[in-house]
């Protein structure tokens, strides 16, 4: 199952190996990325495909959510085909 991933943060060292240190140990494969600091803004956009994980999307949900708490990271992430629902015209 696709999902879209959203990050953001005060920009520092080190966001985009936490999240992404994070997704490859719970076997979520990153499909795109795109990252841009705007005014000390991190933004950072990732198509992920969680098929290939052994969690669960909620569990993948809640590690994101306890990480971005942990390091003071804004991230969420939906399904895809909600994604796409939601913004079909």
């Amino acid at each position: 199952m696709k999902a879209i991933m959203t990050v953001t943060a005060t920009d520092r060292v080190g966001i985009i190996a936490s999240v992404c240190s994070l997704l490859s140990s719970m076997g979520v494969n990153i499909l795109d990325i795109n990252q841009t600091v705007m005014e000390g803004i991190f933004t950072m956009t990732l198509l992920v495909d969680t098929s290939t994980s052994s969690n669960t999307f909620d569990e993948i949900r809640s590690a994101l959510i306890e990480r971005g708490e942990k390091e003071q990271l804004n991230i969420h992430i939906q399904r895809a085909d909600i994604f796409n629902a939601m913004h079909r015209v």
